[in-house]
């Protein structure tokens, strides 16, 4: 068996499950720019396979990056960091 190479893993806040098998994760990030050394935040919508459906709005997840499994869904949900208290 080969070994699977190095996938990209991030976290982020579930904004929407409104889709079967499918959450919109928000990723926030920060970069520091080249000139003026201020720190940018950064924010990225990925759509991520969720087969079980247990994401809710408000959880932090980790998606993990996955083949192609639809024309816009390239992330997996690999566990729930945090459950949304409201």
């Amino acid at each position: 068996m080969t070994k699977r190479g190095l996938r990209k893993k991030l976290e982020g806040e579930v904004i929407s499950n409104s889709s079967d098998k499918t959450v919109l994760v928000l990723v926030e990030r920060l970069t520091k720019h080249r000139t003026y050394n201020k720190y940018l935040r950064r924010r990225a919508k990925h759509m991520a396979h969720d087969p079980q459906n247990m994401c809710q709005i408000g959880d932090k997840v980790r998606i993990i990056e996955n083949r192609p499994i639809s024309k816009r869904k390239r992330w997996q949900v690999l566990d729930i960091i945090e459950k949304f208290r409201g």
